[in-house]
This record gives C-alpha cells, sequence and structure tokens, in this order.
C-alpha cells in the first residue's frame, strides 16, 4: 500500500512535506516498473487517517496473498447440461493461481481406501453435534465423515508448495450412486472452515468464494440466482414491509451446500428432490440421494459477486450488496429470499448482458469495497456493480 503523510500545522517554508507531490512521483515509478500498488481513494492524511486506511487494507491484502498461495484442485470434468460452469483456465494462472484437475475416479479410489479411517468415528460425533437429534441420518454419517477425511487428505497430500487449497468437484449423476450418498453436507461443512468445495466443477466459482473467506474471514457459500419472487409473496411480505420493488428480489438456491451456521434453525440434512425422480425407483425411498443441507438461509446482509474469466479468456467481475429478507421460502435446498437494490437492472445490463454464469459467490455481511479493490488489484478491468437509477448501464435504453 502506498500513502503519503499530510502536512501538519508547522514550518511550511523548512518543514513542508510535499505528499501530494510525492504520491504523483511514486505512482509514475510503479508504473515505470510495471509494479501494481494499492493506493486508497484519498491517499494522503495524518496518522490516525492512515491508520485507518491500513486497516481498509489488511482484507484486501489477505485476499491478494491467498490468490498467489492458491491451488484449486477438481474432480471430473464439468457436466454437459451446466456448461455455463465452463470456463478456460488461463485466467486462473493470470492471477496466478495452480491447477490441479483429477478424474471422479481418483476420488472413488482414494476414498474407497479411508473406509476403515480410524477418525470417522470423530468425525460423524462432531457432524451430530451440529446438526442436532432428528436432523440428520444416523446411518449416513460414516459414509459422508469418509468422504469429508478423503478430501481434507487430498487437500493436505496435493497442495504441493501452495499453502491453501479449495476444491471443485463434479457431484451429479454419477456421483451419488458410486458414493453413496450426495456431497453437499460435507461440502458446506468444508467451506465453514475456510476450504471452499464448488458444485458442478465451477473453478471460478470455488475461486470466487475463497476470495469471500479471505475478505470476511467467514464462511461463505455459492448459490444459483435462481427463480424470481411471486408477486403473491412480494405483495403479503415484502411489500410496505421493506423498501424493494419485485424486481429487487430474487430466490439464491442451491441443493444444499450453504454452512450450517449460515441457515435458519429448521435446517436438517435431507435429500436431493430432482436427483431422486432421476436417479432413483418411482414411489422408493431416498437412499443414495440424501445428503443436502436444506433449509432457509438466515436473515441478513451478504454481498453477491462473482470473479470470471470469459470466452475470450479476460477476466471480469461483478459485486452487488444487499440482505436476506426474513421471508419464508416455502420452497426445498439451501435456499433464500435475496434484495438487491435495482436488481432487475443489474441482472439484466450486468449478469446477462457481460454473460456470466447462474453460479454466484456469496459473502454474508457488505464487503463490496474491499472486494472491489481486490479485484482491482488483481487487473479486473471489468468491475459490474448494481449502479442506481440515476446512473444508467452503457446498454440501458434511455427511453425506459
Amino acid at each position: 500500500m502506498f500513502v503519503a503523510a499530510a502536512e501538519g500545522d508547522g514550518d511550511l517554508i523548512n518543514g513542508r512535506g510535499d505528499a501530494y507531490c510525492g504520491m504523483l512521483n511514486c505512482s509514475y515509478n510503479l508504473g515505470m516498473r510495471h509494479l501494481n500498488g494499492y493506493i486508497p481513494e484519498y491517499p494522503v492524511g495524518t496518522a490516525d487517517d492512515i491508520a485507518k486506511m491500513i486497516g481498509e487494507f489488511v482484507p484486501v491484502a489477505r485476499a491478494v496473498i491467498g490468490v498467489k498461495n492458491l491451488k484449486i484442485i477438481t474432480f471430473g470434468p464439468r457436466p454437459q447440461d451446466f456448461f455455463a460452469c465452463n470456463a478456460p483456465i488461463k485466467g486462473l494462472y493470470d492471477l496466478g493461481v495452480e491447477i490441479e484437475e483429477n478424474s471422479e475416479l481418483d476420488l472413488l479410489v482414494s476414498y474407497k481406501a479411508h473406509a476403515n479411517d480410524e477418525r470417522i468415528d470423530d468425525v460423524c460425533r462432531d457432524m451430530a453435534g451440529e446438526m442436532g437429534e432428528g436432523k440428520y441420518y444416523p446411518e449416513l454419517l460414516r459414509r459422508m465423515a469418509q468422504f469429508e477425511l478423503t478430501l481434507l487428505d487430498w487437500a493436505e497430500n496435493h497442495k504441493g508448495a501452495r499453502k491453501y487449497v479449495a476444491f471443485a468437484d463434479k457431484c451429479w449423476p454419477a456421483f451419488p450412486e458410486q458414493f453413496g450418498f450426495e456431497p453437499c453436507f460435507v461440502n458446506s461443512r468444508l467451506a465453514s472452515r475456510g476450504i471452499p468445495v464448488s458444485c458442478e466443477v465451477d473453478i471460478y466459482g470455488a475461486l470466487s468464494e475463497y476470495i469471500g473467506a479471505c475478505v470476511s474471514l467467514d464462511a461463505v457459500t455459492i448459490l444459483d440466482i435462481n427463480n424470481s419472487v411471486p408477486a403473491k409473496m412480494w405483495e403479503d411480505q415484502i411489500k410496505g414491509k421493506y423498501d424493494y420493488a419485485l424486481t429487487d428480489t430474487f430466490m439464491g438456491f442451491h441443493c444444499g451446500n450453504t454452512p450450517s451456521c449460515k441457515m435458519c434453525s429448521d435446517r436438517a440434512i435431507k435429500y436431493q428432490l430432482i436427483q431422486h425422480r432421476l436417479l432413483e425407483p418411482e414411489g422408493s425411498e431416498p437412499d443414495f440421494t440424501r445428503g443436502t443441507l436444506e433449509g432457509d438461509i438466515a436473515p441478513g446482509e451478504i454481498t453477491f459477486f462473482r470473479l470470471q474469466c470469459d470466452s475470450q479468456g479476460q477476466l471480469r467481475s461483478y459485486i452487488a450488496e444487499g440482505e436476506v429478507l426474513p421471508v419464508a421460502t416455502t420452497s426445498f435446498g439451501g435456499i433464500g429470499v435475496f434484495a438487491i437494490p435495482e436488481m432487475g437492472r443489474f441482472y439484466r445490463h450486468v449478469l446477462i448482458q457481460k454473460r456470466f454464469p447462474h453460479h454466484g459467490a456469496v459473502a454474508f455481511g457488505h464487503h463490496g469495497k474491499a472486494l472491489f479493490e481486490v479485484f482491482k488489484f488483481l487487473g479486473v478491468a471489468d468491475i459490474g456493480y448494481n449502479q442506481p437509477k440515476s446512473l444508467p448501464y452503457p446498454t440501458e435504453n434511455p427511453w425506459r
């Protein structure tokens, strides 16, 4: 970080600091040497001012250091029906991120090798304690504990020279049949420890989650920007209570990978409804499609964001602050009613216009300022955000 000390109240002849001049020359020299530096919005201040700037720089620096020391480990090819999760990996190398791509068979072999791991019972007890009695399938815990240990050991044994690991795993359709469960609950537990596991081999989703964890020092999740809020739900439970139009709201959803600490008390391990319909006999009780952590996401402030590499190999991103409303979703999966000011316009002129995929990372709390600086520091030129009505998007029709 580069800042300058403001002038004091003393001698402006022999004691002048020339901070403005110094910052200009500092910036000029950084450019001449092709070096990157973080310069605050207004980089001149008193000692107290600069101490506050350092405080704001800490999460930015933590995220940048984290990215430079990160390895993303993947298992399986990205599913054809979710090609939107596919993206060139060139952007990862541009950022200094290492990647290791593996087969689902590699993961299955390692999982089987953990069948009698002596640590399984302890993990089962921890899982049961996290969920509470009546909110999990007791006979399923050993399978999931075995898988959790498999991922943790893989991370430790394969991170190589890197310090930190995130995963991007293929979770369907073959996974539940071969492993005997859905991996969502395990994914949620690792995310709560700062090891994001993105669904559907979403590599840039895993990277985004990891950056969010570095910035917030908190659990993160990845969700589909999934479906609109029904007009009647908005009329009955949102209109007049919260200052959001219908088009400001949407539902963020995924099968059940959100950490339990970010969900309402009605959360429970359940089964993946869609996979059960597709993969198990009609009318049968769920078996291997169990393992999702389902329930409404707890209300509170959030930041929805993503870092992505487009089809031309260029990095782009978006950031939008909002909140999860205390409105029951009456749906399945890990889901919440989200509200972001001017979401409708943001959805059309950033998410759709710039061809972002359906997955978005969610940090709990408002972290837009730090994320913006992280992306800027990493050299991401295109950073979209939910612009107010007074600031039209370049593609927005002025005769609306």
